[in-house]
């Protein structure tokens, strides 16, 4: 290809002489079409040859054809120049797919000598990544004309200077290359001298002048010359030197170097004044004819500002700064002349010794940030590129990262590196990370430099919110107020943002047969656990529920967490009593034979507490009594006896009142009123039973008093019932339709709304259980005996009703056995008072 190249440049060149009438810029242009034409885009490399000191926004190639890609293709990768060499002269129109020129190009700027001129740069395209390498190369244009070092010299030759003596004139620069740099010298015309060209072992070309014919000072003491170099561009360009040649008397012999080459190394970073090498030449002239001088000669570039000579002793030291990386070495020549104007030349060769005076460089080419916390194990996270200009081993660059990350590197090609995940990624344990990478050279000592990324992860939704226990216990006390605030959840999540926003969700379950949402409510964002109604002990003991904590992510996760809220007994029920049974329509009264010796047992009083613990302790009290010296009653167990032995002089009739108190904080009581006959014959009693109806007389209309009350109490009775039944399969029908109902129903309760239905002194509905102490079994408990002497009221039916009532636990609702054992013990008052009635008037 590079073969291809060359002969079309030299085809190019010669059609360029021969077609001098035809434009210049029409001819590069062609030139520029056929050069682009011959690269091959092979391995992703693609070379283009353009001529400097184009105009910027010139033309260079369509990168997108020559690559094979399209326009959109550039677009959608970011196609972009990644680094390299002078990337500062070229620009990637991405929406067009070529490249221009960004900045003018100076060959001799951008390469001096240097030959092939040409610069390299990597174009890089995303998704997926592509690199492609780019070579430009520089096609000298003849924009310089030849220079000399000085626009004059004097010569001082002596006549006696033989013909064919040679006097060195030196040489012009020219920075174009090629075709367009310097070609020869051409002398102004003369009877005396000729010219003649040379050239250096590195090609560079010099003038002689050498002598025809013998010098004759008499008649021409000064001679004037003019040195034209001319260089093989089209146009043409030139530079002149004034040449004054002074005649003096016989000067034969010229200064001659002891070496023909001088070679010398030295580092490049060594300071002002260095010695470098000492030239040695000899004259074999005598006197002042012998007296040499030294000076720098056939030179280019900034050679006279990095070295210098002295001119007597031909000691070169260095003048100026060194660098490897721009020049490698330097050649120039030393001429050394005698007083009578006798030269020569010698070359000398300064080759520099490279130093590790070169930090790497990191150049990132891409980066990707944040990066999600389940990327997979090898996800790309940056692409960067590392140089050193240094050479051998200084420019030899290694790169790592740090240990303790989850990140490492990978290279597919020199000096190009990717940082990839090398582990699993958790952001709730590092949510960023700052990973510096570091480049280090193999000099000595070593040279580094770092680059310092820093990688935010992006949280996933993966981990559920977190409560610190599985079951919550909560308590509170029944009675209390709708709306208080019971308990609240808190559960954590270590996920960000949206992944972490806790809602809390209540589990729709049954209590009771009723929606766990009808007795609270859970603040879907505090946790706070609300009581929706007034909790009754006597009811339900506890309450079990069940609260999801579900978070905002997608997909949501979720915990559930069990809250067990235990109802704790308040002093809210006072002591009822079983027996004796109280009613205002009958007289009920225990005899007590005047024959009863002491402790003998009256009867007992029999109380229940519906509440637990020490509220539902009961104890018994005597509060008023005919005659408080002949009865008592047990603290304990509500057995009334006889304190001493009764005498006739005690009244028949002993009406006496006991209290029953619960052990409440504050204590709560029921009273009870029994009638107590001391009598040894029936006859007796009734004499007395008048009192006991508080003067009311039976007539012969009382038997139809009786019947009419006894059928007004069952009417009630009915009644009652009927319209308790109706009452709960209303609220039956509306809890089930609230329950089935898709909408959130949220109960809504007045201020000081206290539940009625669940609170009081008697709730709906209860087991009765009579509690005794340990002392009741040696008392005799009766609540009815037939034909006994001790009762007046005697009922087969009261016992059995009773007991009927107290051990039903399926059919009714306890509200319901409540009203029917209330009115039943009302309608056996009034039968067996009847039937006493009826006995007495028989």
């Amino acid at each position: 290809m590079l073969k291809m190249e060359i002969s079309i440049i030299s085809a190019m060149l010669v059609y360029q002489r021969q077609m001098h009438t035809l434009d210049r810029v029409f001819l590069w242009r062609v030139f520029f079409i056929m050069a682009a034409c011959s690269i091959s885009n092979i391995n992703a490399q693609i070379r283009y040859s353009v001529p400097e000191e184009m105009k910027k926004g010139s033309l260079i190639g369509n990168i997108a054809h020559d690559l094979g890609l399209d326009v959109q293709r550039l677009r959608s990768g970011r196609a972009r120049i990644a680094s390299g060499d002078s990337t500062e002269y070229v620009e990637l129109k991405s929406d067009k797919g070529i490249l221009v020129v960004k900045e003018r190009i100076d060959r001799e700027q951008l390469c001096a000598e240097t030959t092939p001129c040409s610069f390299t740069f990597e174009i890089i395209l995303d998704y997926p990544m592509e690199l492609h390498q780019v070579t430009v190369e520089i096609l000298d244009v003849n924009d310089h004309s030849p220079r000399f070092p000085k626009d004059e010299i004097n010569l001082e030759i002596s006549e006696s200077a033989a013909p064919g003596a040679l006097f060195l004139l030196g040489s012009a620069d020219d920075p174009d290359v090629g075709i367009n740099a310097l070609q020869n010298y051409i002398m102004s015309g003369n009877d005396y001298f000729i010219l003649k060209q040379n050239s250096n072992p590195d090609g560079v070309k010099y003038a002689e002048m050498v002598l025809q014919k013998p010098l004759d000072r008499e008649q021409h003491p000064r001679i004037s010359l003019i040195l034209t170099a001319v260089d093989g561009g089209n146009p043409q360009r030139s530079g002149n030197m004034k040449i004054e040649v002074n005649v003096l008397d016989a000067n034969d012999n010229a200064p001659v170097f002891n070496q023909s080459v001088y070679r010398a190394t030295i580092e490049e970073n060594s300071a002002n004044g260095t010695h470098i090498t000492t030239v040695n030449a000899s004259d074999a002239d005598s006197g002042t004819n012998s007296l040499i001088a030294f000076s720098l000669a056939n030179f280019k570039g900034n050679v006279k500002n990095v070295f210098k000579i002295d001119e007597k002793t031909g000691v070169i030291t260095l003048n100026g700064v060194l660098d490897y990386e721009k020049a490698k070495k330097y050649e120039f020549g030393v001429e050394a002349k005698d007083r009578g104007g006798l030269g020569n030349s010698a070359k000398v060769i300064v080759d520099l010794i490279d130093v590790n005076d070169n930090a790497p460089t990191i150049s990132v080419m891409s980066f990707f940030t944040p990066v999600s916390e389940d990327a997979p194990t090898g996800t790309t996270i940056a692409i960067f590129s590392v140089k050193d200009v240094d050479a051998g081993d200084n420019g030899h660059v290694v790169c790592t990262t740090d240990i303790n990350t989850p990140f490492k590197l990978q290279s597919s090609l020199r000096n190009y590196y990717t940082l990839v995940t090398d582990a699993a990624l958790d952001r709730e344990r590092v949510a960023e990370y700052n990973i510096t990478i570091t480049a280090t050279d193999s000099g000595s000592p070593a040279l580094s430099s770092q680059k310092t990324l820093n990688l935010k992860v992006s949280d996933v939704n993966d981990n559920p919110p977190r409560f610190q226990k599985s079951v919550y216990t909560t308590y509170v006390n029944e009675n209390n107020q709708p709306g208080l605030s019971i308990f609240t959840l808190s559960a954590q999540d270590h996920d960000w943002n949206q992944n972490a926003r806790i809602s809390y969700l209540l589990d729709e379950t049954t209590v009771g047969g009723s929606p766990v949402s009808s007795f609270i409510s859970v603040n879907a964002e505090s946790g706070v656990v609300h009581a929706l109604r007034g909790f009754d002990y006597e009811q339900m003991k506890n309450v079990r529920v069940c609260v999801k904590a579900q978070d905002g992510g997608s997909p949501p996760l979720s915990t559930n967490v069990t809250l067990e809220i235990i109802i704790q007994d308040q002093n809210d029920n006072a002591p009822q009593i079983l027996y004796p049974v109280q009613t205002g329509a009958s007289v009920v009264a225990e005899i007590v034979p005047r024959a009863a010796d002491v402790g003998y047992l009256v009867t007992k009083v029999v109380a229940v507490d519906v509440d637990s613990g020490q509220n539902s302790w009961l104890s018994y009290k005597l509060q008023k009594a005919t005659d408080r010296a002949l009865f008592e009653v047990g603290l304990q167990n509500g057995e009334i006896r006889t304190v001493r032995q009764v005498t006739d002089k005690d009244t028949v009739k002993q009406k006496l009142t006991v209290v029953v108190e619960d052990n409440g904080q504050p204590s709560r009581s029921a009273v009870v009123s029994i009638n107590v006959a001391v009598a040894d014959s029936f006859p007796e009693v009734l004499s007395e039973f008048t009192d006991f109806t508080h003067g009311k007389q039976y007539d012969d209309n009382l038997t139809i008093y009786l019947v009419l009350a006894l059928a007004a109490v069952s009417f009630l009775f009915i009644t009652c019932v009927v319209v308790i039944i109706s009452v709960k399969v209303y609220r039956w029908r509306q809890s089930r339709f609230l329950y089935q109902s898709n909408l959130p129903v949220i109960p809504y309760y007045p201020p000081h709304y206290t539940d009625t239905g669940v609170t009081g002194t008697l709730p709906r509905g209860y087991n009765y259980e009579v509690c005794m102490t340990t002392d009741s079994r040696k008392s005799d408990c009766k609540f009815s005996t037939l034909g006994g002497q001790n009762v007046l009221m005697v009922d087969s039916r009261f016992t059995e009703t009773m007991q009927r009532a107290m051990t039903e636990e399926n059919g009714l609702s306890q509200l319901v056995r409540r009203h029917i054992i209330y009115f039943s013990s009302k309608l056996l008052v009034v039968s067996g008072f009847c039937d006493y009635v009826f006995r007495g008037i028989l």
